[in-house]
């Protein structure tokens, strides 16, 4: 069975985070990289994807302007289209999930878990979620711990925090409980 090869199309676009790569096909969005020099994605493209990537900024006009609009602020909902050319059917179900997520909101690693039928996976809906290929517009910021923590995010805990405060989130109801318990109990007995 012949492979099918798409052409893959590249660029870089500031943001208040630093440079983005932003990759696609003719089908879709397949890759949005935090913090990236056009080089580096390049190369980066080059070894996942097995393709050569041909800079061409055309194709992004609409993601960029997703992207301007959310980064300062706008409640968007990008919903592709995209071609994800990497990841397992569990992957691209997380994936999928995330996207389900509303702007403002966040959902646990539990629910994500629940959600897509594996009810005890949470490391490995964290692991799809760190592997998500198209970070901010396929919402992986969104999952924190069930007990309010943060979690992990691979662009940074610094980026994860950034976006849901863009966003909105009271990034106080995003401490863990126990946390937020003993400073209390420490102004009582104060």
């Amino acid at each position: 069975m012949a492979r099918d090869v798409r052409p893959l199309f590249c660029t870089t676009h500031d943001t208040p985070l630093g440079p983005i790569g932003l990759a696609a096909t003719s089908h879709g969005l397949s890759s949005l990289m935090l913090r990236v020099s056009p080089e580096g994605f390049h190369d980066y493209l080059l070894n996942s994807h097995g393709l050569t990537p041909t800079p061409d900024p055309r194709p992004f006009d609409r993601i960029r302007l997703f992207l301007d609009r959310y980064f300062v602020g706008k409640q968007i909902a990008f919903e592709g289209p995209f071609d994800l050319l990497t990841g397992t059917p569990f992957q691209r179900r997380v994936w999928a999930t995330l996207l389900t997520i509303p702007y403002g909101q966040v959902r646990s690693y539990r629910w994500l878990a629940e959600t897509v039928g594996n009810p005890g996976a949470y490391r490995a809906v964290g692991a799809a979620n760190g592997a998500n290929p198209v970070a901010v517009l396929v919402p992986c910021h969104r999952v924190i711990n069930h007990n309010g923590g943060l979690g992990g995010y691979s662009g940074g805990i610094d980026i994860k925090r950034w976006l849901l405060a863009l966003e909105r989130v009271p990034l106080a109801a995003l401490l863990p409980q126990l946390r937020l318990d003993g400073l209390v109990n420490q102004q009582r007995s104060a």
